[in-house]
C-alpha cells in the first residue's frame, strides 16, 4: 500500500417551457429538484444565470429554504394582511410561529421579485412605498413589469400566497379569513380567487372559515365542486360542528368534516400529498371563545353593511373593503380586536399543524416519496460539457441497484466532492535542442487536460459502492449551481452512486462554488503547482439539513471527512450516534485532521492546580465507552497532527470532564502500560515506527477513538484498538501476539470497568509497487477506507479486512481513476474475509 494521497433545502428553481409544464418536485429531507433533459439531471436551489433576464425571478430566503429542505416545520404567511389589512403593525405573527416551533415565511412581491421569507423591515418598506394587492392573476404582471423596468411591490392575498408557498415547497399556510362567494354571487359571479386556488394548489390553509358577510353555504358548495377538502377543528366541542363565520364561532352551516387535533390534520395533509392529489385543503379554526362576537350581534351588523353596500353600488374589489369598514363602525370597533385574535390563533394552530406534519414525515420510512414544490421543464439554455464516464456491465448493474433502492442507506458518507482537472504539459524543445520538461511561465503551453470526479468523500463512497454487492451507499455533500456542479451530478448518477443527499447551493449563498482542484504537471507528470477551491464546505453550515439527512438514511455506518468545519463534523457525528450508526472519521490532511480536536471551552473553575481555567470538551466529542467516534483512518502525518492538537488543547486530562464517565487518564491508566512500553511497541511494530512515535500517539488517542488504522504507505497499516473486557481475542491464542496489554482488575483499584486491553497489529504491505507502475496516488487512502467500510457493513471484523482494503488501494495506485474500476474484482476476496470473520464468531 502506498502513502495515501488526496485528490481533492434548497430552494426551488423556476424554469419555463410552456404553460402546461408546471410540475413541482422536491424530495423531502434530501431535497432534490430534478430536470430531465435527454436523460441528464440538473439539481438546483436557485435561478440559473443562463436564464438571462429571468435570473432572480423567485427569491426563497435561506432560513426558509433550509427548513423546507430538511422537512422542518414552516408556515407561510400572507403579506396583504400587513399592506392592506389595516390591523396595525402589532400582530407579531412571525414570533407566534417561532414560539410554536416553526419557521415563518412571509410571502410577497418585493420590488418586482416574488419573495418567500420577507423580513419585517421589508414588509414595512412595502407598506410605506405602497403595494398592489396581488392574487394569482397579478403575479406575472408585477414580475413582468419589473423585468421591463417598472418595479412594484405586491402584497399577496391568500391565492397569491398559496402560489408562492407551493413554489417554495411549503405545505401549511396560516391566515385570517378566506374569500368566498359573495351574496348574489349566483348572478354576479363575484367569487374569490381563493376558492379556485384551493381547487388547484396543494397547500393546507388554516383560517377562521371565510368572511362572515359572504354566502357561506354557496362557498362550501363551490369548494366541493373544486375538489378542495374542508374541515373544521372541533376545538373541544361535541356533536355537529358548524363551519365558523370569521368573527363568530358558528355560522349555522354544518362543516363538511371535523378534525379533533392538529395531529389529525397533519395526517390528512400527509395522506393528500402521498396520494398526489393536487388540490388544496381548508382547515377552519373557530375564533377563540373569549374573543368571538355573538352570532346574532354580528349578523345584524353584517346585514346592515351588506345592504348599504348594495344601495351605494359597491361591487367587485371595492365591495369587501367597504363592508369591513362599516362592520367595524357598526360593532363599535369590536370587530378589529376579534380579527386580530383570530389571525393570531390561526397562525399558532398552523404552526402546531406544521410541527406535527414534520414529525410525521420524519418518522415515516417512506418519506422519500413525499413530494412538494414545482419543477418547470425547459430545454437546456446552455451546453454543459459531458464528463467521459466508462459505462461497464458493473456500472449498469449498479445503476439498476440504485433504481431499486429504499430511502435508507447502509453506508452514508458525508464529505467532499470536487471536479479535478489535471493539466499535463506536453513538453517541448529547449533553446539548446534538448527536451523542455517544464512549461514556460507567463504564457500558454500545450497540454493534455483531463477531468475526473474526486473529493475524499466521493472517493470513499464510490469505492464502497463498487465493491458492494447489496449494500446501499449514499454520498452527502455540497455543490454549487454551476457547470462543475452539473457535471459532477451527471457523472455520479451514471456511476450508480446515490446522489440524493448532494445539496446544490444557488447564488444566494456566497462562495457557493463547486469545489475544484486544478493541478499543473510537467512533462514527466511531476506536480509543479496546484490550486484548490474547497470553500463551499467550510463557509456554509446546515446542521438541521445534515441531521435530517442522517435521520432519513438511518445508516449502519457513517463516514465523515474533515473537509467540513469542525462544527459540521460534530453535527454529523452526534447525529450518527443518535441514530445508532458506527461513526468513522477520515482526516483528509494533517491540517484538517486537527478539526477533530478544536480548542476546549473554558470556565472560571480550576482543572489543573497550575491552571485557572477549566477545560470543557465540545458537545461533539466524548470519551469511551460513550465515544462519539468509533474509528479513524489517518496516515502517519495526520495521526501526529491529531495527537498534537489533542495534547495542546488539553484533551489529555487527568480530571473528569463534564458529561463524561472517568477521565482520559483513567482509561489510559486502565491499560496498565507502565514500564517497558517502548520495548512492547518495538516488538509489535518496528523500531522505525516506534522512534516516529506512531504507536504511542495511537494509544494516546484510543480513549477518544477506540479503533485507529494508521496508513503507513509502503510500510503497510497499523491497527490499534481498545478492546472491551468481553472481547474474544483476549482468550484466542491466534491473537495473543497482537495484544499490547491486558487490564488487570486486581492490580488497579480504579481500573476502567469497560476496558479489557489494547490490540496492536502491524499489517505489512500486500504488494510493493515499483515506482514505474505507480500511475497516481490520488484516492489511494480513500479507496482503502471505502472497501474497509463495505466489509464492515457485510459483517466483517476490522482485523480481517485490512489486507483486502490494502489490495484495493494498490489497484487505485495503478489506475488513472481516483477509485479503480477494477474494485469489482475484489468482491470475492471481500466475501472470503467476511466469511472468515463470521466463522471465527
Amino acid at each position: 500500500m502506498a502513502v495515501a494521497g488526496r485528490s481533492l433545502s434548497s430552494t426551488s428553481r423556476l424554469l419555463y417551457s410552456s404553460p402546461s409544464a408546471a410540475r413541482l418536485v422536491t424530495q423531502s429531507r434530501c431535497t432534490r429538484q430534478t430536470l430531465h433533459k435527454h436523460g441528464r439531471h440538473y439539481y438546483s436551489t436557485k435561478n440559473s444565470k443562463s436564464w438571462g433576464v429571468l435570473s432572480g425571478i423567485l427569491d426563497i430566503r435561506p432560513e426558509v429554504a433550509d427548513a423546507v429542505a430538511s422537512n422542518a416545520p414552516v408556515v407561510a404567511l400572507e403579506s396583504t394582511i400587513y399592506t392592506h389589512g389595516k390591523l396595525g403593525n402589532d400582530l407579531d405573527l412571525e414570533n407566534i410561529v417561532r414560539k410554536n416551533g416553526a419557521v415563518p415565511a412571509v410571502c410577497g412581491i418585493l420590488n418586482g421579485v416574488p419573495t418567500v421569507g420577507l423580513t419585517p423591515d421589508e414588509v414595512e418598506r412595502m407598506i410605506h412605498e405602497g403595494a398592489k394587492k396581488a392574487s394569482r392573476r397579478d403575479l406575472a404582471f408585477l414580475v413582468g413589469q419589473s423585468l421591463a423596468g417598472s418595479k412594484m411591490h405586491g402584497g399577496t392575498t391568500i391565492s397569491g400566497t398559496m402560489v408562492l408557498a407551493r413554489l417554495a415547497g411549503i405545505r401549511v399556510f396560516g391566515t385570517g379569513g378566506l374569500g368566498g362567494v359573495h351574496r348574489g354571487g349566483e348572478n354576479s359571479l363575484d367569487i374569490s380567487a381563493d376558492l379556485t386556488e384551493l381547487g388547484r394548489t396543494r397547500v393546507a390553509v388554516i383560517s377562521s372559515g371565510c368572511k362572515g358577510f359572504l354566502d357561506i353555504p354557496r362557498t362550501l358548495e363551490y369548494l366541493e365542486t373544486q375538489g378542495a377538502f374542508v374541515a373544521t377543528f372541533a376545538d373541544g366541542r361535541k356533536g355537529d360542528i358548524d363551519f365558523p363565520a370569521f368573527w363568530a364561532r358558528d355560522s349555522g352551516t354544518k362543516s363538511p368534516a371535523v378534525v379533533q387535533t392538529e395531529k389529525e390534520a397533519a395526517s390528512i395533509i400527509y395522506a393528500q400529498e402521498r396520494l398526489g392529489i393536487e388540490s388544496g385543503m381548508l382547515f377552519a379554526n373557530p375564533i377563540p371563545e373569549e374573543d368571538g362576537i355573538p352570532r346574532d350581534q354580528m349578523q345584524s351588523a353584517i346585514e346592515t353593511a351588506v345592504r348599504e353596500a348594495e344601495e351605494l353600488g359597491f361591487t367587485g374589489a371595492l365591495n369587501t373593503p367597504h363592508i369591513l369598514y362599516r362592520i367595524r363602525e357598526l360593532t363599535g370597533g369590536a370587530s378589529v380586536p376579534a380579527n386580530k385574535a383570530l389571525v393570531r390563533s390561526n397562525v399558532a394552530r398552523a404552526a402546531t399543524v406544521a410541527v406535527q406534519l414534520s414529525k410525521l414525515i420524519q418518522s415515516t420510512s417512506s418519506s422519500s416519496q413525499i413530494k412538494s414544490s414545482y419543477t418547470f421543464h425547459t430545454p437546456a439554455t446552455s451546453s454543459i460539457p459531458a464528463l467521459k464516464v466508462n459505462v461497464t456491465e458493473e456500472s449498469k448493474a449498479s445503476t439498476a441497484k440504485h433504481d431499486k433502492q429504499t430511502h435508507t442507506a447502509d453506508v452514508l458518507v458525508a464529505g467532499s466532492v470536487a471536479l479535478d482537472l489535471s493539466c499535463d504539459y506536453a513538453g517541448g524543445v529547449s533553446k539548446g535542442g534538448g527536451k523542455q520538461v517544464s512549461p514556460a511561465l507567463h504564457t500558454s503551453n500545450p497540454a493534455s487536460i483531463s477531468q475526473s470526479i474526486g473529493g475524499v468523500g466521493h472517493n470513499v463512497a464510490l469505492a464502497a459502492h463498487r465493491v458492494s454487492e447489496d449494500g446501499q451507499v449514499r454520498l452527502c455533500s455540497l455543490v454549487g449551481d454551476d457547470i462543475a456542479g452539473s457535471t459532477i451530478l451527471s457523472a455520479i448518477k451514471l456511476s450508480g452512486l446515490d446522489p440524493s443527499c448532494i445539496r446544490t447551493l444557488g447564488n444566494e449563498y456566497p462562495s457557493a462554488r463547486t469545489a475544484q482542484y486544478v493541478s499543473v504537471n510537467d512533462a514527466d507528470k511531476n506536480l509543479m503547482v496546484a490550486m484548490a477551491d474547497m470553500a463551499i464546505f467550510t463557509t456554509h453550515s446546515f446542521p438541521k439539513y445534515w441531521d435530517s439527512a442522517v435521520s432519513a438514511a438511518k445508516p449502519k455506518f457513517l463516514v465523515v471527512d474533515a473537509n467540513f468545519s469542525d462544527a459540521d463534523i460534530f453535527t454529523f457525528l452526534q447525529s450518527g450516534k443518535r441514530h445508532g450508526a458506527t461513526t468513522i472519521f477520515e482526516p483528509v490532511s494533517a491540517a484538517k485532521s486537527k478539526r477533530l480536536f478544536p480548542p476546549l471551552l473554558a470556565s472560571s473553575s480550576s482543572l489543573h492546580p497550575s491552571s485557572k481555567k477549566k477545560a470543557i470538551p465540545p458537545a461533539g466529542l466524548r470519551l469511551y465507552p460513550h465515544a462519539t467516534l468509533d474509528l479513524a483512518t489517518p496516515n502517519q502525518h495526520e495521526l501526529e497532527a491529531m495527537y498534537t492538537a489533542a495534547r495542546e488543547n488539553e484533551y489529555f486530562s487527568t480530571s473528569t470532564m463534564p458529561g463524561h464517565i472517568g477521565s482520559w487518564f483513567s482509561i489510559i491508566d486502565a491499560f496498565g502500560i507502565h514500564g517497558g512500553a517502548r520495548e512492547k511497541f518495538v516488538y509489535l511494530t518496528s523500531r522505525e515506527l516506534t522512534d516516529a512515535g506512531i504507536p504511542l500517539q495511537a494509544v494516546s488517542l484510543l480513549p477518544y477513538i477506540p479503533t485507529i488504522i494508521t496508513k503507513l504507505g509502503a510500510n503497510g497499516a497499523l491497527l490499534t484498538q481498545l478492546m472491551k473486557r468481553e472481547d474474544p481475542r483476549l482468550k484466542d491464542p491466534r491473537h495473543a501476539e497482537f495484544i499490547l496489554c491486558r487490564t488487570d482488575t486486581g492490580a488497579h483499584e480504579h481500573s476502567h470497568v469497560d476496558v479489557g486491553g489494547v490490540y496492536m497489529r502491524l499489517y505489512p504491505a500486500v504488494e510493493r509497487v515499483p515506482t514505474q507502475e505507480v500511475v497516481s496516488v490520488n484516492g489511494v487512502g480513500d479507496t482503502f477506507l471505502g472497501v474497509l467500510v463495505a466489509g464492515l457493513n457485510m459483517g466483517g471484523r476490522v482485523e480481517d479486512l485490512v489486507d483486502v482494503a490494502q489490495q484495493a488501494a494498490v489497484l487505485t495506485l495503478k489506475s488513472r481513476e481516483s477509485v479503480s474500476l477494477e474494485l469489482v474484482g475484489l468482491r470475492g476476496a471481500l466475501r472470503e474475509a467476511v466469511s472468515f470473520s463470521q466463522g471465527r464468531g
